[in-house]
């Protein structure tokens, strides 16, 4: 009887502490909806508060928090923004081949262009347009974000939709499925792995420009916004070591917490869509999604989601020709893009006019400079993010220790670096013209990992097991499969490293520090030195300039090479 009597109190002992580690679980996620409620409502007051000409950014340490939130809404805005034109935007050049000619070049130029190449003008217009509040500045802040974080999301999630193996096609087909169940089962879970890990190099490309987007001075025009970056940006030319210390133990606080409460859930949620038949694979793990599990708010709101979506598809609605309606909506968006691409060049060559010959020679011989360096970082960088990304994502115990760490370097803001990296090659006599690479080498290499890791961690267990069977040593296993396998991620990542190169040349060809101004010729200090100046038919000429480098090079070179790694290196054949 004593027996059963604690048998019986021992279970309802273990009920009981797990309905109550369940309640707090719960508490603690509707805790966090309300505050994020009550977040937006604090931005809301802020975005349409009167607009400030000149905002005073308090260096104190009880500031940060503050700082940090508004940093962090921008920073996921233009997330969400990235996220619903890489969808769109990836899906229409993959689908439409003759958009396709348009649309992949178009994004060669955009992700290359350099911030400062667009932000007056940008700026400029939002701050017109919205003169009474700070929704101008705010909008032109998330842009200037959202231009550090699409562009690589894109390329991966086209060249995902690019690579799907014929025999899941086929599927599809037997199923006969429409273009939105396509989409849903096969298209998606297919790019998810390389999508999500592109997301979180996404979100470090956007703070790697933040003191740029939230602290832009442009003559007598202050367009200062209250956040993280603007902070770091004043602590440093104020010399304030104090504060500059706690920007980065807030940056670096900031990153853990996203990495541990979204980016580590997903990449684990992420883990069931792997395409392999067979084999064993250690699993990767994440506490926050495994107390998700376990939440009952949770599973209610992804029931509620699920009926909603169901309700939706059983609704009745008007039978149309899908597959007409959407090639008349693509033939009329790719119209107008046209149209519009072509009074965009009109009035570039407008603006062209007043550029002298000197200026054109100066330019071009400027883009040859920054285009070796370019290569030179790209090449530095894979040397050590090949091997590295293959051990990361072949091993979830490394992933699980590294990828907060990695997180927290590749997000941090490379540009508060470059002062004391430049000091250090001063003292070892080394020019900014080569350390100019050194310096778009910090920014741009993650790109690569990243991209390295996605592919690894899509690599079939079962062919893992397959070369330990048959006793192939390190190198062969990296010649014959881990490297084939992460090719064309890896073309992925060398293309939008390339272009994020570009992007930095403005940040590491030309410096100011404690009084002196650094510069090495190159294109990127062309293009600084003439936004400064407010120049813009140089600054015209040298975008311009930078496009058709970008664009002649990637066509040449890197779309070749993606063209040979899906024919000779799919899993699939």
């Amino acid at each position: 009887m004593n027996v059963r009597v604690q048998a019986f109190f021992g279970a309802a002992s273990a009920f009981l502490e797990r309905s109550r580690r369940v309640r707090l679980i719960d508490v603690l996620l509707l805790a966090g909806i309300v505050a994020t409620f009550f977040g937006l409502v604090r931005l809301g007051a802020e975005w349409t508060g009167a607009y400030r000409p000149a905002v005073e950014i308090d260096l104190s340490f009880g500031a940060l928090p503050r700082y940090a939130l508004l940093s962090l809404s921008r920073g996921l805005a233009a997330y969400v923004l990235s996220l619903l034109f890489t969808l769109g935007y990836g899906y229409w050049a993959a689908k439409d081949k003759a958009a396709e000619r348009i649309l992949i070049p178009l994004l060669d130029i955009l992700q290359s262009i350099p911030v400062l190449g667009f932000m007056p003008g940008l700026v400029l217009a939002l701050v017109a347009a919205f003169p009474r509040t700070n929704v101008g500045l705010e909008l032109a802040a998330i842009l200037l974000i959202f231009t550090g974080q699409a562009w690589n999301m894109t390329f991966s999630y086209y060249h995902s939709l690019r690579s799907i193996p014929p025999d899941l096609g086929e599927v599809g087909s037997v199923y006969q499925f429409g273009a939105w169940l396509r989409l849903r089962w096969i298209e998606l879970p297919a790019a998810a792995i390389g999508l999500v890990w592109n997301s979180m190099m996404s979100m470090a490309g956007g703070w790697f420009f933040l003191m740029v987007s939230e602290a832009f001075v442009m003559g007598n025009h202050d367009f200062r916004l209250p956040g993280l970056g603007s902070y770091m940006s004043v602590a440093a030319a104020k010399g304030d070591r104090p504060a500059m210390l706690a920007s980065v133990v807030a940056m670096v606080i900031l990153i853990v917490l996203l990495d541990q409460l979204l980016w580590r859930p997903v990449v684990v949620w992420a883990q069931k869509f792997r395409m392999e038949e067979s084999g064993q694979a250690e699993a990767m793990e994440s506490w926050f999604y495994d107390l998700l599990r376990h939440s009952r708010l949770a599973r209610w709101l992804g029931e509620v989601q699920e009926r909603s979506f169901l309700r939706a598809r059983r609704a009745p609605r008007k039978r149309a020709a899908p597959g007409r309606a959407g090639r008349v909506a693509a033939v009329v968006l790719l119209v107008l893009l046209v149209g519009a691409l072509a009074w965009g060049a009109a009035q570039m060559i407008r603006l062209l006019a007043g550029v002298h010959a000197a200026d054109w020679w100066r330019i071009v011989s400027a883009a040859a400079l920054t285009l070796v360096r370019v290569l030179a970082a790209v090449a530095l960088g894979t040397l050590w993010t090949l091997p590295a990304g293959i051990a990361i994502g072949l091993s979830p115990r490394l992933s699980r220790i590294l990828q907060p760490v990695v997180q927290v370097v590749a997000s941090f803001p490379a540009p508060m670096l470059f002062p004391a990296v430049v000091l250090a090659l001063k003292a070892l006599g080394v020019s900014l013209g080569i350390g100019s690479v050194v310096l778009m080498l910090l920014g741009t290499q993650w790109y690569v990992l990243f991209n390295v890791v996605a592919g690894a961690t899509s690599i079939p267990a079962d062919l893992r097991e397959a070369a330990s069977v048959f006793g192939m040593s390190r190198w062969q296993r990296f010649r014959n499969l881990y490297f084939p396998a992460v090719f064309t991620y890896l073309v992925t990542g060398w293309v939008t490293a390339a272009g994020g190169a570009w992007n930095a040349s403005i940040v590491s060809e030309y410096m100011s520090f404690g009084g002196e101004v650094l510069t090495a010729r190159g294109l990127g200090s062309t293009i600084t030195v003439a936004a400064a100046d407010g120049d813009f038919p140089v600054l015209g000429a040298a975008v311009a300039v930078m496009a058709l480098v970008v664009v002649s090079f990637n066509r040449l070179v890197w779309r070749r090479l993606h063209a040979f790694g899906e024919e000779h290196f799919t899993l699939s054949r």
